[in-house]
């Protein structure tokens, strides 16, 4: 699906609500109480990014100036650079368009605060007629997720999309604003076979180190989720290329599925990059309730919250437990209106700073939400 969806039968404060457990993590390395992390609360200042139609620049492929964040801005990856917050936000052009029919490209914005951002005047990513334009035309580039790497190297995961068939791809840079393409990251793995299969929404595993999060090798490969109705293994050895875990029948093999009757009951789809921590590795995602049968009463037909899930670390294919009741859910106007009625707090970014978890979601596919954590 191009889009993505949620609906309120949350409580109208400026908390994140939806029935949050009242377990408390001190520490993602020193689980004592509860493996989730739970306890963010959406900030006063909800939604911190919106649409701007005066921000223009020359479309490489029309040659013209277009307005390419007038329509909406929303679903950031996030990265802490120099003791500052970096959204990478993907902001739609054409309002006009319908659903699904806009050509989406990468912005990117910096914050002190990790609250209050300043956009830089043109996107830092987007289609271009280069060796991509298979994958990224006419439909953009969508949902970026960013980590860091030992080394200082920024990896992005990012949805190519031509309007026919969405395919994870990888993009890599030194700053965050020269970014480097690599293209779909299943294109060689088992022979090519799921290059032309739906693919999306890469979380690579991290791991906070001394107060930053970087990217986890764990037996000498990194390890990524990703998925859209269900939740898979995927490995690499340089977060550029990767391959997909297989079952017996060389078929995907699905680590982690929706649950009928229950808030993720459509699909479960990674969030933010994963965590590795002594418990297991957790990953945030986001579930949509079914429309109709097997749904659950609990939260509106078609709504995305956010769910959490624990993986083994010996064997992250495994799936350990899951938390049963969604940590966000969307409760306020901009979340249950916009491109995606149903509602939607999507999930996408999460940050380490200033002795704080903060949260960055897209809301309703249309603005950025923040909900934020102390430590």
């Amino acid at each position: 699906m191009n889009q993505h969806i949620i609906v309120p039968f949350c409580i109208l404060f400026l908390f994140i609500s939806c029935g949050t457990p009242k377990e408390v993590v001190l520490d993602t390395n020193n689980i004592k109480e509860s493996p989730w992390l739970l306890g963010f609360e959406k900030t006063a200042l909800n939604p911190i990014m919106q649409a701007d139609s005066s921000y223009s620049f020359i479309d490489p492929i029309s040659k013209k100036p277009v307005s390419w964040q007038k329509a909406d801005v929303f679903n950031p990856g996030a990265i802490v650079r120099n003791d500052t917050v970096f959204l990478l936000f993907r902001a739609e052009d054409n309002p006009d368009a319908i659903l699904g029919g806009r050509t989406s490209r990468i912005g990117l914005a910096y914050s002190t605060n990790g609250i209050n951002f300043t956009k830089y005047p043109t996107p830092v990513l987007y289609p271009d007629n280069d060796e991509f334009a298979q994958w990224d035309q006419p439909g953009g580039i969508e949902d970026p997720r960013i980590v860091e790497t030992e080394d200082g190297t920024y990896i992005m995961l990012y949805t190519s999309w031509n309007k026919n068939i969405a395919r994870l791809s990888s993009a890599t840079s030194k700053d965050l604003k020269k970014w480097t393409k690599h293209g779909p990251v299943f294109e060689q793995a088992h022979g090519g076979k799921f290059l032309n299969e739906w693919s999306k929404s890469g979380a690579i595993v991290t791991e906070l180190v001394n107060g930053r999060l970087l990217a986890k090798k764990v037996n000498g490969t990194f390890l990524m989720y990703w998925g859209e109705l269900f939740v898979n293994l995927a490995t690499s050895t340089n977060g550029i290329d990767w391959k997909p875990t297989l079952n017996e029948e060389g078929k995907l093999l699905h680590s982690f599925t929706p649950t009928l009757n229950e808030f993720d009951s459509h699909l479960t789809e990674p969030g933010p990059p994963a965590i590795y921590t002594d418990a297991g590795i957790l990953l945030l995602y986001n579930g949509k309730n079914l429309s109709g049968e097997g749904a659950t009463s609990k939260y509106p037909e078609g709504t995305y919250c956010g769910g959490q899930v624990l993986f083994d670390k010996e064997n992250p294919t495994i799936m350990i437990k899951r938390l049963e009741t969604p940590f966000i859910c969307p409760s306020l106007p901009h979340e249950i209106s916009g491109q995606y009625k149903a509602g939607t707090t999507f999930i996408q970014g999460l940050v380490f700073f200033k002795e704080k978890w903060f949260l960055y979601y897209g809301t309703a596919d249309s603005m950025v939400g923040l909900a934020v954590r102390n430590k």
